[in-house]
């Protein structure tokens, strides 16, 4: 009977012992809720999760004394840019507009932040300002034949060293059907259609633009 009962009570003993050790291991995990919020550094990973790439041109060409009229495009839709300055008289807008009067000759670099929503990234935007050299178009008239392919190119002359020019059709209705105007001012393409034509293009050299009057004479 003695012994019936001290084994009886070592039975107790054990089972004291282990129940709390069970019920640590049977609690359950308790998940992110408002009574037990995510730790500061869990909301800074995601605000400034980095996307690839933040702009597509990383160059601007501007010139001295010539108010900018540029915009920077990202590679993702709805970016809002960080507004600051760039360098000596340029800025940025949240838009991505670039506004001011470059103030200076030279290579600026700049860091550009954008943000779409919380995620965030930075980009160095290099801005290559050349000194104001004046420039003219080279050629405005080209002669040509119905049906004959028509070849030249506007070019410019002076402006300064290493600056390309770009050219714009501001008005497409007014060139020769079949023929066309490339952004390097090249002229090319076979006239359906006699006439004279006046045909508006801007003209802009590191961001110092002019309109001018390209004359095409087909007969």
């Amino acid at each position: 009977m003695m012994r019936h009962w001290w084994v009886v009570m070592i039975a107790g003993l054990a089972v004291c012992l282990v129940s709390p050790t069970m019920s640590s291991i049977n609690t359950p995990v308790v998940e992110m809720s408002a009574e037990h919020p995510a730790t500061p550094s869990t909301f800074h990973v995601a605000e400034y999760a980095q996307p690839d790439e933040l702009l597509v041109v990383d160059t601007v060409y501007l010139t001295d004394g010539i108010a900018v009229s540029e915009r920077l495009l990202p590679h993702a839709d709805g970016v809002a840019f960080r507004p600051g300055h760039l360098a000596a008289g340029v800025r940025v807008a949240e838009d991505g507009s670039l506004s001011g009067t470059p103030r200076g000759p030279g290579t600026y670099v700049a860091r550009v932040r954008g943000c779409v929503g919380v995620k965030c990234s930075e980009d160095d935007l290099t801005l290559v300002v050349y000194a104001n050299v004046p420039w003219q178009p080279r050629e405005l008239t080209f002669p040509g034949r119905v049906g004959v392919p028509l070849r030249g190119e506007i070019g410019i002359e002076g402006g300064p060293p290493g600056a390309l020019p770009t050219f714009t059709v501001t008005d497409h209705s007014k060139l020769p059907r079949g023929v066309s105007i490339g952004p390097d001012g090249a002229v090319s393409g076979t006239p359906a259609a006699g006439g004279v034509y006046e045909v508006p293009v801007q003209i802009c050299v590191a961001g110092n633009c002019a309109g001018v009057a390209v004359q095409m004479i087909i007969v």
